[in-house]
């Protein structure tokens, strides 16, 4: 699972990490799902983080609208 203690940049350079794992002809059937299960994991953290943002962003700007960066 993702550590909690990662940064965005650490976790997508992990995932970078997992798209060449699995891009790898020689990774058998069991390494590429539980690399791909790993990868599904950093993910959920990414867009966890992004989704905090978000809502912080929107908070931030008073009246609850999502305004162009």
């Amino acid at each position: 699972m993702a550590d909690e203690q990662m940064t965005l940049e650490e976790a997508f350079g992990q995932l970078e990490e997992v798209a060449k794992q699995l891009e790898d002809e020689n990774i058998s059937l069991e390494d590429s799902f539980a690399v791909y299960q790993k990868g599904m994991q950093l993910l959920k953290y990414c867009n966890d983080s992004i989704d905090k943002v978000e809502k912080k962003v929107l908070m931030l700007s008073g009246e609850g609208k999502l305004d162009e960066f």
